[in-house]
């Protein structure tokens, strides 16, 4: 968890020394994620699945990393708290004994 708490930290440090966080409401933190998601995205447009830029990839990568912790930083919403709800809710939505292997929408199962 520290190591989250410095990158979180130094994104805010960065943040603040630009005077960017009047910018840094939640809506337009989520419009930054799904922006730089659809850049992430963009790599990819025209290319067999796994043929990337690595180096591009890290970069879009960050992004959308970056923009996401700032978010749940913003609500005080701890990352491992959400990402481990998330799990349980969808451990019930996709039993193991109707999905795997399956890629269908938990409603048809």
């Amino acid at each position: 968890m520290s190591e989250l708490n410095e990158t979180i930290r130094k994104l805010i440090e960065f943040r603040d020394e630009r005077d960017w966080g009047q910018f840094h409401n939640s809506k337009d933190l989520a419009l930054a994620i799904s922006i730089e998601a659809s850049e992430l995205l963009e790599l990819f447009l025209w290319k067999d699945s796994e043929d990337v830029n690595l180096d591009r990839l890290k970069e879009e990568l960050a992004d959308v990393l970056s923009f996401c912790l700032l978010l749940a930083e913003k609500h005080d919403l701890n990352i491992y708290d959400i990402i481990s709800d998330k799990v349980i809710k969808n451990n019930e939505k996709y039993p193991v004994s109707k999905s795997k292997g399956n890629a269908t929408k938990y409603t048809e199962l």
